[in-house]
């Protein structure tokens, strides 16, 4: 057997949140082309459409689920069941921040923070709870984090807070899932220049400063986040479990801050 072949997940049915555009929807795309069927979530159902008609274009089956993920999971899970008989692959995408601006730590109210928790955090926990609670021994789960989780960050620290305690929570999963073969790792990307990075970052006008940072000398694409899920969502990846795997061109240090857009 080549070993291209370990690289397909051909009949698999694959949960990606946040699937509407950008980086999720750069998953789908890319677990389709692997093979597996897709089922697509979001809050948009226009952006939705979009990313099933690619899903579709590469030969396989799209199921649109939309919605707030934060306390829809289960909903997701037993839609996937019903609609394709399995469920194999879950993909926490969504995260990012409903505020559109950023604050000292310090200057951040008590519901902000909150919002950043339950968006960052607690729906992943409550998709890999339902993953885990649908999928067959075997199945795999993986967390779309940050490298702002692993290191201070200064105006960005409720998101980054939320990012950490995802990389723990999934170590933490992958111990307790390893009995049953369940393999769950994080996946940190670099600077995506997505619509949604540059929404709440407003960086677009920074752009050279911020790729100065990245030693590969650019910035990152959806697709280079895709590549290292789809490993490690295939047999290709199948001992590799725990791990958090930063995906930032080089870039192992914030070297460019963030600051509010009013400055």
């Amino acid at each position: 057997m080549s070993i291209l072949s370990s690289f397909r997940i051909d009949d698999q049915a694959a949960v990606v949140t946040g699937s509407g555009q950008g980086i999720g929807r750069a998953i789908a795309w890319a677990l389709a082309d692997a093979g597996a069927d897709v089922v697509l979530n979001a809050r948009r159902i226009s952006d939705l459409e979009v990313t099933a008609a690619g899903v579709r274009d590469r030969g396989r089956r799209a199921l649109i689920v939309d919605g707030d993920i934060r306390d829809f999971s289960d909903t997701v899970a037993e839609r996937t069941i019903a609609e394709f008989g399995h469920l194999d692959v879950w993909v926490n995408n969504v995260g990012g921040s409903d505020e559109k601006d950023v604050h000292l730590l310090v200057d951040t109210s008590d519901e902000i923070f909150r919002s950043q928790l339950e968006l960052n955090l607690t729906s992943a926990f409550q998709g890999c709870r339902a993953a885990a609670a649908n999928m067959p021994d075997g199945g795999v789960i993986v967390n779309i984090t940050s490298g702002a989780g692993t290191r201070g960050s200064p105006y960005t620290g409720p998101y980054a807070a939320a990012k950490a305690g995802l990389i723990n929570l999934t170590q933490t999963l992958a111990l307790e899932l390893a009995e049953r073969g369940i393999r769950v790792n994080s996946v940190s990307p670099g600077p995506v220049i997505t619509e949604a990075y540059l929404e709440v970052l407003g960086v677009e006008n920074q752009l050279d400063e911020l790729v100065r940072t990245i030693p590969l000398g650019r910035a990152g694409t959806p697709d280079d986040i895709a590549s290292m899920v789809l490993l490690l969502c295939s047999p290709a990846g199948d001992w590799i479990t725990g791990e958090h795997h930063l995906v930032a061109g080089g870039r192992t240090q914030r070297s460019y801050q963030y600051k509010p857009k009013e400055t």
